[in-house]
């Protein structure tokens, strides 16, 4: 009687990643009969034109990591179809979180500004006079009882003196654009424009109430050299 060729003891090794890309697809799959279902990834870019009237200063800002509900922390696309409902759109993402988007756009409008001596993430540990505390309240699609939804973002802003820990100022920032269509596309480009939008003002505030406040702080850490 023959027997049956053995099968190579590495054999099982090299089928467990091809059972690992079925499950992963498995898992990927969205709702539509278990169909795999393409995603489109938007990644805003946002850059922001210095305004002229931005003072230029002499002293250093550090931005902490802004801060987000978990819901809204989230590459996931949100939409408030009805007031008290939040959902999320089907086959659309954000390539990155909304506190991430808001910190690399931030970052990039204070260095491409040329208004302000240093400025980086809270993480670098740069000798700072002054930080930037944010909280990412909205960043959605709000149908408010319309057809057609509008952009929403929504951010608190807290500047605060690095020395003492003094709260220099407070407020919240809100921006919003009108989509015009229902159209994903459409929501993700209105969203980053209010991203635009909103990190101007956000900038435009930072230096004006932080140059205000150096003036009478009794203590500038980047300047003690």
């Amino acid at each position: 009687m023959s027997r049956m060729p053995l099968l190579p003891a590495s054999l099982p090794r090299l089928l467990l990643p091809a059972a690992l890309m079925i499950a992963l697809g498995a898992c990927s799959s969205l709702l539509g009969g278990g169909e795999r279902s393409q995603v489109t990834i938007y990644s805003p870019v946002v850059r922001v034109q210095p305004d002229p009237s931005w003072p230029k200063v002499d002293w250093a800002l550090v931005l902490v990591k802004p801060t987000a509900a978990r819901v809204v922390d989230s590459p996931r696309i949100n939409v408030r179809p009805n007031p008290g409902e939040l959902e999320v759109y089907k086959g659309v993402s954000w390539a990155q979180p909304a506190t991430d988007m808001v910190d690399d756009a931030l970052v990039r409008a204070f260095e491409d500004s040329g208004r302000i001596t240093g400025v980086a993430r809270a993480t670098t540990g740069i000798r700072a006079d002054y930080k930037l505390a944010l909280d990412v309240r909205r960043f959605e699609s709000d149908y408010r009882g319309q057809a057609t939804p509008t952009a929403l973002i929504e951010i608190n802003a807290k500047l605060i003196h690095v020395i003492d820990q003094r709260v220099v100022a407070d407020r919240t920032f809100r921006q919003e654009q009108p989509v015009g269509s229902t159209a994903t596309g459409d929501v993700a480009h209105a969203l980053e424009k209010g991203l635009e939008e909103v990190t101007r003002e956000l900038v435009g505030w930072t230096l004006v109430t932080g140059q205000n406040d150096s003036k009478t702080a009794t203590v500038i850490p980047s300047r003690l050299r």
